[in-house]
């Protein structure tokens, strides 16, 4: 990682107090600074919900930059702000907590912001490209029973496959999985974010 690291942290959990995946987001993010102090860190909380995409947000990201009204690009402005935030990142950590198998609505939403053809990826004749490589994320995944990246995992899956749409393929996942099963899953994550930052520093 560079001096001039960005790392962009993005929150989902409901929960404030007692949220694993704020805890070990925040431990990881630690690490990485304790690799690179003069890397900066944006935090994006987006647990207290973000807009939905609607027919005017459609219609407005769909028109030709030039010719969209003022009130075009005031409905687009937080997605401009998002997918600003997610191109000068250079890692990313982003809290998933599993909810009935799939990833918190808020979450959802901001996928949905960002995801956006010519902006994040492009349609050419031989199919989508991401724009966004070169980037690696963390995703630090929690849950009460589901097991990770198994096939009642429907989080973990669709988020390593939405960045790797958007062009971010280097992903590593941190797992606190089944915590109503082995509460012993949560230090487990935690020993191996150490041994994660410190073979990468």
């Amino acid at each position: 990682m560079s001096n001039t690291a960005r790392i962009l942290k993005i929150d989902a959990s409901a929960r404030k107090a007692g949220s694993v995946t704020r805890q070990l987001s925040d431990e990881l993010v630690a690490s990485l600074l304790s690799a690179n102090p003069q890397a900066k860190v944006l935090e994006r909380d987006v647990a207290h919900g973000l807009p939905v995409v609607d027919e005017a947000w459609i219609g407005a990201n769909f028109t030709d930059p030039a010719e969209r009204t003022p009130d075009q690009r005031l409905k687009l402005a937080l997605s401009d702000t998002l997918v600003s935030e997610l191109r000068a990142a250079d890692t990313l950590v982003i809290g998933v907590p599993i909810y009935n198998f799939g990833i918190p609505a808020s979450l959802k939403a901001w996928v949905d912001l960002v995801a956006r053809a010519r902006e994040t990826f492009r349609y050419t004749e031989n199919g989508p490209v991401g724009l966004l490589d070169g980037k690696k994320a963390y995703l630090v995944v929690a849950s009460g029973g589901t097991e990770a990246e198994s096939a009642i995992d429907f989080a973990t899956t669709y988020m390593k496959h939405v960045l790797g749409f958007m062009g971010i393929t280097d992903v590593t996942v941190v797992a606190a999985d089944q915590l109503m099963l082995d509460t012993g899953r949560k230090d487990a994550a935690s020993h191996k974010i150490h041994d994660l930052t410190r073979s990468a520093a």
